[in-house]
């Protein structure tokens, strides 16, 4: 076994043992810097780790001295390995953006807790998208779901305390019925490994159709509550945009994509296209994800706080990857697998740049925003090119994603979802153009402004515009992107 494969535990457990260091220390300059070099020591080994699934292939990791079913295993492919490097790269940056900024809006006392939440977080993500053991991802669910609660009510405001509860509840409910759907399983096929649960489930789901039926709807509407599917994401909004702004950046960028790749993986490995087809569920993902497409847009419109705008977006781009899903076809699946890579980039950038605007400024009202292109234009100009990547405009990954999904709707027959598509982007220029443009253009939004006035200094925009780049990057190199995923997938 090569000591590569270990990688992947070793990223989680490294995660995890300076989480708790970071409260010993007093000192919040060390915090700050434990917390920086052990994300980029992880991302380094996610990088390598990658290289190695793409030149020898996918593997399984034991972890214990059990081999499966009776012991816990990662299942490390290409998509998997992928998903490392993107969740460590974009927790990076954001740790990266917050030590310039976080003490502005959480208590200086509250620092280390804060960043141990952080690594804590990211280590049972990665725990989820990385385990082939079905208990085991649900283990890692609650310990991120805790983690993500602590993000937002760290900054301790009543809005806060009141967004994180009903986060809370929501999330218990979704956990539930994922519990729920796992305890279906194991009585039908006694085992939680998912490769011995599909073994047993292709033999025996026609003698419990209705079992594995429910099962099947319990995982959508658990992991959908997890990842605000339409109109499971009423928790949403309210907790993106009370947070503090990094840890809003992880929420939509990261914690949501770690559900729906665990129900990517639910829906595909452990049941299968075939039973999927069978049972006719699928249908139900497409409806739902179309419904979040149009639905998240037309909320974000009537926003009048620019965090809520995003918030919203969000929903509207989950959509875009449920609909993927719910195709249920191999191109649809890797479009809503590239659009998990464009948004995470895109949407954690738009969060912090969002941030910086509210921080220099003290406003969230997009009428109090006007202007800001000119005190702001950096921060604004970043900000311009993540909105047009979510509207759709060629060659940005929003483009990229939205005309793949257009030509797999067509090879799935299904033409009618290329005009949800196209409303669903008319919608999001409704939103994205007039913060833009109110921004940078305008007599009476300019008056009084002074150039540059409160722009932050470059170091500090590093993190976004490194986001920026890798998110242009993704949109370039997206043939060879989808190409790997599509791989993945086989």
């Amino acid at each position: 076994m090569s000591l590569i494969e270990s990688f992947p535990l070793a990223t989680i457990l490294i995660l995890f043992i300076t989480a708790f260091m970071m409260p010993l220390i007093r000192n919040t300059k060390v915090v700050k810097g434990i917390s920086l070099v052990s994300m980029t020591f992880v991302m380094i080994l996610a990088i390598v780790n990658l290289k190695f699934v793409i030149n020898k292939g996918e593997y399984l990791y034991r972890i214990g001295h059990f081999n499966a079913p009776y012991g816990i295993e990662f299942r490390i492919g290409i998509i998997e390995a992928m998903m490392g490097v993107l969740f460590t790269f974009v927790a990076l940056m954001i740790i990266w953006y917050s030590i310039y900024s976080i003490e502005k809006e959480i208590k200086q006392s509250r620092l280390a807790l804060y960043y141990l939440l952080i690594n804590i977080l990211i280590g049972s993500l990665l725990g989820v998208v990385y385990s082939n053991d079905l208990f085991n991802c649900f283990v890692f669910i609650e310990v991120g779901t805790l983690a993500s609660c602590g993000t937002i009510i760290v900054k301790d405001k009543k809005e806060n305390i009141k967004a994180t509860i009903k986060y809370l509840i929501m999330s218990c409910l979704g956990s539930g019925l994922v519990l729920m759907g796992i305890a279906y399983l194991y009585s039908m096929t006694g085992h939680l490994n998912i490769n011995y649960i599909h073994e047993e489930l292709i033999k025996i789901h026609l003698n419990y159709p209705n079992a594995v039926l429910i099962a099947i709807v319990l995982f959508i509407v658990g992991l959908g509550v997890k990842s605000a599917m339409f109109p499971l994401h009423n928790w949403l909004p309210d907790a993106h945009s009370s947070a503090p702004s990094s840890s809003s950046a992880i929420l939509s960028s990261l914690v949501l994509k770690a559900f729906v790749l665990l129900l990517i993986k639910i829906l595909y490995r452990v049941f299968g296209i075939k039973m999927l087809n069978h049972f006719g569920v699928l249908n139900i993902m497409l409806v739902l994800g179309s419904l979040g497409m149009i639905m998240g847009s037309i909320f974000a419109i009537f926003q009048k706080d620019i965090k809520r705008v995003i918030a919203y977006s969000t929903v509207a781009q989950m959509g875009y990857i449920f609909l993927g899903i719910g195709l249920g076809t191999h191109a649809g699946v890797s479009i809503a697998i590239f659009h998990i890579i464009g948004h995470a980039l895109t949407k954690s950038a738009l969060f912090l740049s969002v941030g910086s605007m509210i921080e220099q400024t003290g406003h969230k009202s997009l009428e109090k925003l006007k202007g800001i292109g000119k005190e702001m234009p950096i921060t604004l100009g970043l900000f311009s090119i993540g909105a047009l990547s979510m509207i759709g405009i060629p060659v940005l990954p929003g483009f990229i994603s939205k005309w793949h999904l257009s030509l797999a709707s067509i090879a799935a027959g299904d033409i009618i979802l290329i005009l949800v598509i196209l409303l669903s982007s008319l919608l999001n220029a409704v939103y994205y153009f007039p913060i833009v443009i109110n921004g940078f253009f305008g007599e009476e939004n300019l008056e009084g402004k002074v150039y540059k006035s409160k722009s932050k200094p470059l170091k500090e925009l590093m993190p976004v515009i490194f986001l920026m780049f890798s998110m242009i990057y993704v949109g370039v190199a997206s043939r060879g992107i989808i190409n790997l995923i599509s791989l993945g997938l086989k």
